[in-house]
């Protein structure tokens, strides 16, 4: 259960990673990264939001560049993980934070939050040189 639109946002997400890679064949590092890029993609299209209005997508934009960087899962994961943190020294500009303003510097975004904490519990397997995530 997710609260506001994040459930939306995650569907949209997912839905376009998903799309991206079938279920075919085992997807390769660069289908994922590609995948990862395009769920990105539909979250700007779909929300509203841009990076910086300290929202999931200041997590998901440096996971998704730390992959087609590096094609290395974990090090993806660090980089959602230091961006999620690192929203806590923004002021929201939109969603459901926007009204709580100034008030929310020194907190997190919970999106950029549960996005970091969702791709930290598949660290655990990496994407390797045959494509097996």
């Amino acid at each position: 259960r997710a609260g506001g639109t994040s459930g939306v946002l995650w569907g949209a997400a997912l839905g376009a990673l998903g799309r991206r890679l079938g279920n075919r064949a085992a997807p390769d590092a660069t289908a994922w990264a590609e995948g990862v890029r395009q769920a990105y993609e539909a979250l700007l299209r779909l929300g509203g939001a841009s990076p910086g209005d300290k929202t999931m997508l200041d997590a998901i934009g440096p996971f998704a560049d730390a992959l087609e960087r590096s094609g290395d899962l974990a090090t993806a994961t660090e980089a959602a993980e230091r961006a999620a943190r690192q929203t806590a020294d923004l002021v929201p500009r939109v969603g459901r934070a926007r009204p709580l303003a100034e008030r929310s510097v020194g907190t997190p975004d919970p999106g950029a939050t549960s996005f970091a904490l969702c791709v930290r519990a598949v660290t655990g397997t990496s994407i390797g040189a045959e494509g097996e995530a």
